[in-house]
């Protein structure tokens, strides 16, 4: 006889064993780490490769910054030192009561940029301020103009006043433009803003108007020696007489001389940790680049340089080293123990210039680096005969 079949009801449930239980946990917990380190090593690649590549814009920035300030440095100025000289180069920049300056400039230019001689600033296409920033790197300084007359000097025909000055023509010259008035064995040389114009004179006022300080403008306007220079209207953005240099916090900053020392400075890249530069020399004036100089050598010392007509038209091109530093700071050491800079070039003697950045092992190897260097022809130098 069969015997009934069960209920499902009554059929014996069976659940996971305390075995069972334990080694599907271990399971979970070792997908569950290792999708976690997954995702730690992804996030931190990630950090790593972001840096990286923040850094690198921020060199190609602070890159393209630089170039383009320094590829027109001596624009509008350059026509001046063409026979006869016109005492322009190396001359004492007065403009208002900015310059000379009566107190240091804002930080980083602040302690160290022209100890002692701040109010000594003279015109030069390019100047290189060995190690005088404030945080340690060297300073830029670029002047340049672009005038619609093309930066030719004219000479004065007639005597003029403490406010004006006359000439030939003032064809290209216009209210609100600047022009630097200047003589070839005078110091000083006066940069002066045009209030207004007639055929043959040029009324002076305004913000950058100055009556001189050691040579005035009186004395410059009464003699027919005396050559004024078009440099352009500020403010289209065409006048440049900037100073750059690495500040606080790793930026790049530059400060227009023509605010003066109330004035503030501008940031222009982040993560730039050093800024250092040299010379490039055409000694033989055809133009080509004969060899490479430091700033800090002898008769090369920006305050040698800005009183040296000769060496600085010598100068046509600056070779620059930009240190970036990432912002991320890693769990272990990623950079070596120091970078080299301009490693390759050499002075006239075949003295090597390169330069080493040392890197502590206690901080800074624990951050990411990269150089970023290039060379910038000074093409108005260039065009020099």
């Amino acid at each position: 006889m069969m015997k009934p079949a069960l209920h499902p009801a009554t059929t014996r449930q069976r659940g996971l064993t305390l075995v069972e239980l334990l080694v599907a946990m271990v399971i979970g917990l070792i997908v569950t780490l290792a999708v976690t380190s997954l995702v730690v090593v992804g996030e931190a690649h990630k950090r790593t490769t972001t840096a990286t590549n923040d850094m690198g814009q921020s060199g190609a920035y602070a890159a393209y910054v630089l170039d383009r300030a320094l590829r027109s440095a001596g624009s509008s100025l350059t026509q001046s030192t063409q026979p006869p000289d016109r005492g322009v180069f190396g001359c004492k920049l007065n403009a208002a009561s900015l310059l000379p300056a009566a107190t240091a400039f804002p930080a980083p230019f602040k302690n160290a940029f022209l100890p002692g001689a701040t109010a000594n600033l003279r015109v030069a296409p390019v100047l290189i301020g060995k190690s005088q920033s404030d945080t340690g790197s060297d300073v830029l300084v670029v002047m340049s103009g672009d005038a619609v007359a093309g930066g030719v000097p004219r000479g004065l025909t007639d005597p003029g006043s403490a406010t004006t000055l006359s000439m030939d023509n003032t064809v290209g010259v216009s209210a609100g433009d600047l022009v630097l008035v200047s003589q070839q064995g005078t110091t000083d040389c006066l940069l002066e803003q045009v209030a207004s114009t007639t055929t043959k004179v040029l009324t002076l006022g305004g913000t950058y108007y100055t009556a001189g300080k050691t040579t005035t403008l009186e004395t410059l306007a009464a003699s027919t020696s005396t050559y004024v220079t078009p440099l352009g209207n500020p403010a289209n953005g065409n006048v440049q007489f900037q100073l750059f240099g690495v500040g606080d916090n790793r930026t790049l900053v530059g400060y227009d001389l023509l605010q003066g020392a109330a004035g503030t400075t501008q940031a222009l890249a982040d993560e730039v940790a050093q800024l250092h530069a040299i010379y490039g020399l055409d000694t033989n004036g055809d133009g080509i680049i004969d060899s490479w100089v430091d700033p800090g050598a002898t008769g090369y010392d920006i305050a040698t340089v800005m009183q040296t007509e000769a060496t600085m038209k010598q100068i046509v091109a600056v070779r620059v080293a930009l240190v970036m530093r990432s912002t991320n700071k890693e769990k272990d050491i990623v950079s070596p123990a120091s970078l080299a800079l301009f490693d390759g070039f050499v002075d006239a003697s075949s003295k090597s210039l390169k330069q080493t950045v040392t890197l502590s092992a206690t901080d800074d190897q624990y951050y990411r680096y990269r150089v970023v260097e290039f060379t910038i022809p000074l093409r108005n130098m260039l065009l020099l005969p």
